[in-house]
Order: structure tokens, then sequence, then C-alpha cells
């Protein structure tokens, strides 16, 4: 008998996922549990939203006392909570001035429309004829804008006409970004590593060579970093591995505390010049309560070190990973606690992996048909990533068997 929650959530809401048939109903630090009171170790984190993990005290105290007190105010009005905030946010990753906003996908149409901007202002390309050079296989959000320049069919289908304005070269490929560049290039946006399109990593040196390379013509170097940024990779910021600094930086899912949404753009002085008042907003951008859990977030980070046990942890787990002697695994590939594992489909799938998987007692969901992500709370341990590769190797020593419990669908 299909599970009551389930049958609701089918009924009543958009089918635009496809959910693994668990309900869940409590969560605390990494784990999970449904409402039959089985536990299951999250090592998806909400695609890093939960970075610190599930109502983590310290983000659940800021976030009561906050909304007991002041939840959201207008931004046309100052608030004792959104400086303090930005500040620390400017502090910790070396970048001038922040503009707050809710989603992922606000953040970075935010940064596309100040590239825009300051490409016609400031660099002198004519209004109108601004280019932005993306890369194949990105991931930025769900907005038109954005899937306007997705290279991903299914997220394009039907949803034209598109705003054009965006130049796609393969990532990883320096010299492609180089011929890419016209008069009209005012900004290269790119994400670190790709996380939606299987966990992608570039050749060692990438973005130093796309720094110097952006430097050279006078483009805009913009590093998507609302999945890989806050310690995800091992480093504050995935770009820290190469050692260089954007011109402007997005951030998202884990600056909310895994609690609610907030992210930001930030960039350097004359890229953010470009904003006067009534060029751009949020209703909830930057309200007390959001710029609270920010707050708190970015101190816990900062406090318990958590971008150095990702760097530790992720190594335990990529090295497990990859001793797995299985001809289903064709390779593991990431940096910190951002892995993908890619299976042969001949084997099995990604989705139906996920299934068997969800049946020891692990939580993930697959990318593209043949990757499964392993991107657990940051706060995870040395126990726990053994646990997991446990699971992991249990998983694929019963491939040969059906998972039980599983939907009509899933082996049809």
């Amino acid at each position: 008998m299909k599970n009551h929650a389930i049958t609701l959530e089918d009924r009543y809401c958009a089918h635009n996922y496809e959910p693994l048939p668990v309900v869940l109903s409590s969560g605390k630090g990494i784990w999970l549990w449904d409402q039959d009171g089985k536990r299951y170790m999250d090592m998806m984190s909400a695609y890093s939203a939960v970075s610190f993990g599930h109502s983590h005290p310290a983000l659940v105290a800021a976030l009561s006392k906050q909304a007991s007190q002041l939840a959201v105010v207008s931004r046309a009005f100052y608030s004792d909570q959104l400086g303090p905030f930005l500040q620390l946010l400017c502090e910790m990753t070396g970048m001038p001035k922040a503009l707050p906003m809710n989603s992922g996908a606000e953040a970075v149409e935010t940064a596309i429309k100040a590239a825009r901007k300051w490409g016609h202002k400031v660099k002198g390309i004519a209004d109108q004829t601004a280019e932005i050079i993306v890369c194949r296989g990105n991931f930025a959000g769900r907005t038109t804008t954005i899937v306007g320049f997705s290279s991903e069919d299914q997220y394009r289908d039907g949803f034209g006409p598109f705003s054009g304005g965006f130049v796609s070269v393969p990532f990883g490929d320096a010299a492609a970004l180089e011929a890419a560049i016209t008069p009209r290039t005012a900004a290269f946006l790119v994400e670190p590593i790709q996380g939606e399109a299987g966990i992608i990593v570039p050749p060692e040196g990438y973005l130093a060579k796309c720094r110097e390379i952006c430097d050279r013509h006078n483009v805009l170097l913009i590093c998507d970093e609302v999945q890989t940024g806050l310690g995800r990779t091992g480093r504050l910021l995935a770009s820290d591995h190469d050692g260089i600094k954007p011109d402007g930086l997005i951030l998202g899912k884990a600056l909310g505390g895994g609690l609610l949404p907030v992210s930001a753009f930030l960039a350097r002085e004359d890229l953010m010049a470009v904003f006067t008042p009534g060029d751009h907003g949020s209703t909830f951008g930057g309200n007390p309560l959001s710029a609270a859990v920010g707050h708190a977030a970015l101190r816990l980070l900062r406090e318990e070190k958590l971008a150095d046990n990702a760097q530790r942890m992720g190594e335990r787990l990529l090295t497990g990973l990859r001793a797995i002697p299985h001809p289903a695994i064709r390779q593991v590939r990431g940096k910190g606690l951002l892995i993908g594992m890619d299976l042969d489909p001949s084997f099995i799938s990604a989705r139906e992996f996920c299934e068997r998987l969800m049946q020891q007692g692990i939580l993930s969901k697959d990318t593209h048909d043949t990757v499964v992500r392993f991107a657990p709370p940051l706060i995870i341990t040395a126990n726990d990533i053994d646990a997991a590769l446990e699971a992991i190797k249990h998983t694929f020593s019963s491939l040969l068997t059906p998972p039980a419990h599983l939907t009509e669908r899933s082996y049809a």
C-alpha cells in the first residue's frame, strides 16, 4: 500500500521531481529519520545547503532568537543584523562588497545584471550587445535566463524564447575561453567544479589560467560557488585551490545554515558600483532573520574549521571509494566532500544504486543517470565515513539481488 504522504504529494504537487520512495520526518546532525523511525545517513546535504548538518543547535538558537525579535523588514530601512553579516562575509572571502539575495539562482541573476551593466557602463561595450561566456555542462539555476544558457536539452525544452547574450565553451579548456573572447565579452561565468554535470573537476591550474586570460582581455571572472563554496571542497572557496581571486563571487546554499534560503553576490568595488538605488532588489533578500542565521553559519564554519574537516574526510572517502574493486565503477572524482562515483549503466543505473543504498541506510541522489553523488554534511567524522563505505561496499556486493520494498516503477 502506498504511503499516505507520498500519495498526497503525488496528488497535489507538480511532478517536477522524482523523489526516492522514503518519507523523512526528522533530522539531527548527519542523520535523517523516516516516518517509521528508520535512520539514514545524509550523503547529499540538500546539494550542500545542509553543510552544517540538520538542526545544528547554534544555528537553531540564532534562528529562534532572531525570529522572536525581528524577522523581516524591507531593505527600505536599515536593520541591526545585515551590516555585521555582510562585514563577516566580505572579510572571510576577501571581497569588498556584497549584495544579499535568497536563492542561488537569484544571486546568479544578480551577477549577470552586474556584468552586463559593467560591460556597457565601464568597459564601453555598446548597449544591449554585451556577452557572457559560460561553460557547457553548467548548472546555475532554473530561471528562464539561466536555462537559456544551459547545454542540457531538458532544461531548455519548451521554455524559450531565451534572452541570448551567452557564448558557450568546453569546461576545463582555457584555450577555448580565450578563443571565444571578443570586444563584446563582459564576463566569464564558471563553476570551479561542475556539480550537477556529475562532479566534473577541471585540470589543475584551470582557474589560474582563466584568471590570467580574463585580466589580459579586461573580462570579469565570476565564480559560481553556490554549491562548491563555504568549505565544501576542503577550502573556504573552491577557487582557493588555484590561488585566485575572482572579480565576482556567487554564494548560497550553505550560507543559510540549512534552515532558510540565503545567498549573496560579492564583487570588487567598481563592479558592484554599477548598482544604484532602484536598479535591483529583493523583498526578502538581506532580511534580519536571514542575516542572523548567515552570520551564525559563517562563525560556525570558521570556529569549527569545517573546511579542514571536509579536506580530511573527503580524502578518506575518496580513497575508500577508489579502493572498491568492482567493475561497475568507472571513475571516482571530486574534491573535499563533493564526490561523484560514475557507474557503468550496463551493470546498474545510478538511480537504482541510490535506491539500493537507501536500503542500507544511506541517502543520496543520482545525476545524469550514471553518477552517484556523495556530499555529506561537513561535520561528518571518520567513523561515519567508514560506516558509509561499508554500506556502499555491501551495496556493490549485492547487485545481483533486487532491493526490497522499492517502487514497481524502479524495476518495471
